[in-house]
């Protein structure tokens, strides 16, 4: 994770310097911990690596961070999660509409997310990233972790010459290999 990061870092301050310019800076361990008292939860170890390294993007900023998502600072990440956690089973009927595990640490500004499953719902793994789409019961496993996720990236950064980015930074086609499609559908018994 660390190497991915590091790479990141040099990929966005080369090639998107302006926006690398308009993200946060980093969250420091103690951060962190008042966040994880504050909204009862522990950060997997990855996840906090990518806080220590940047606290998401400027809230004056509407650049995309990864297709056309942008990267959320980790108190949104933190009090999203709460507040959709909230609505299970009231505004949510259907499970897994929302999981209190996901974490929205990517989002398009409309209500949709890349999230972070810190328990692995419809798969077992833990860590893996999954698309949230706030109007559709789609619910797909996008890349098993963090780590490959931000390679990808990566990838995509060092594969695509500066003139052909457009606004959505869009790396589907290198993590569709890890695409597992659920579909939500059955509703919550109260």
């Amino acid at each position: 994770m660390t190497t991915e990061i590091q790479k990141l870092d040099r990929n966005l301050r080369e090639k998107r310097s302006e926006y690398y310019n308009k993200l946060q800076e980093p969250l420091s361990e103690t951060k962190i911990e008042d966040l994880e008292i504050k909204y009862n939860i522990k950060l997997p170890e990855d996840l906090k690596e990518l806080y220590l390294w940047k606290n998401g993007q400027d809230y004056t900023c509407y650049e995309s961070f990864v297709n056309n998502s942008q990267f959320e600072p980790l108190e949104q990440v933190l009090s999203g999660n709460k507040e959709l956690t909230e609505m299970i089973g009231y505004d949510f009927e259907i499970e897994n509409w929302w999981n209190k595990n996901w974490l929205p640490i990517f989002g398009n500004g409309g209500g949709s997310y890349i999230c972070y499953d810190i328990e692995g719902i419809f798969t077992k793994q833990k860590g893996q990233l999954i698309s949230y789409w706030n109007e559709y019961n789609d619910r797909n496993v996008i890349a098993p972790n963090l780590s490959d996720f931000i390679k990808s990236l990566n990838e995509y950064y060092e594969e695509t010459p500066t003139s052909e980015f457009d606004e959505y930074f869009d790396i589907t086609s290198k993590i569709s290999k890890w695409k597992k499609e659920f579909i939500v559908d059955k509703r919550i018994i109260h």
